[in-house]
């Protein structure tokens, strides 16, 4: 007999880094549950997420079947939203992802780090794609 744990994972983390102003969107997936999950909570810094809280611009889809998904979905996002949010679904194991909201400052930096990550594969090619099409547009 071959038993299948079922699974939790809310997907892109463990962390993620999102713009200021910019939508949440938290995808959790549960996988191999025997019956699909009956409720999945979210929870922000170990607290249920209210969508009746005054903050605003908050709402769940949840789509039920043999693989079941949960989108949390958060407007306008802003510094207070960066935290470790939380799918729980019932009688399973939760899965969690950092959330990082980026305000100005921070953008600025995160977008230099990581400009020096590009692979000199890809510059590599971009020039020379960039020199074939000179010399077949005859600016060469």
């Amino acid at each position: 007999m071959n038993v299948v744990e079922p699974k939790t994972e809310v997907e892109g983390g463990p962390d993620m880094y999102i713009n200021e102003g910019s939508t949440i969107n938290l995808t959790c997936v549960v996988e191999n549950s025997p019956d699909p999950a009956p409720v999945i909570n979210w929870s922000h810094n170990k607290e249920t997420i209210s969508f009746d809280s005054p903050r605003g611009g908050i709402s769940l889809v949840t789509e039920k079947g043999s693989t079941t998904t949960s989108k949390l979905l958060i407007q306008k996002a802003v510094v207070k939203d960066s935290g470790i949010y939380a799918c729980e679904p019932f009688n399973m194991t939760a899965s969690s992802v950092r959330v990082h909201i980026l305000d100005g400052e921070h953008q600025a930096a995160m977008h230099h780090a990581h400009g020096s990550s590009v692979s000199p594969t890809i510059i590599t090619a971009l020039i020379t794609l960039t020199v074939l099409h000179w010399y077949r547009m005859g600016w060469i």
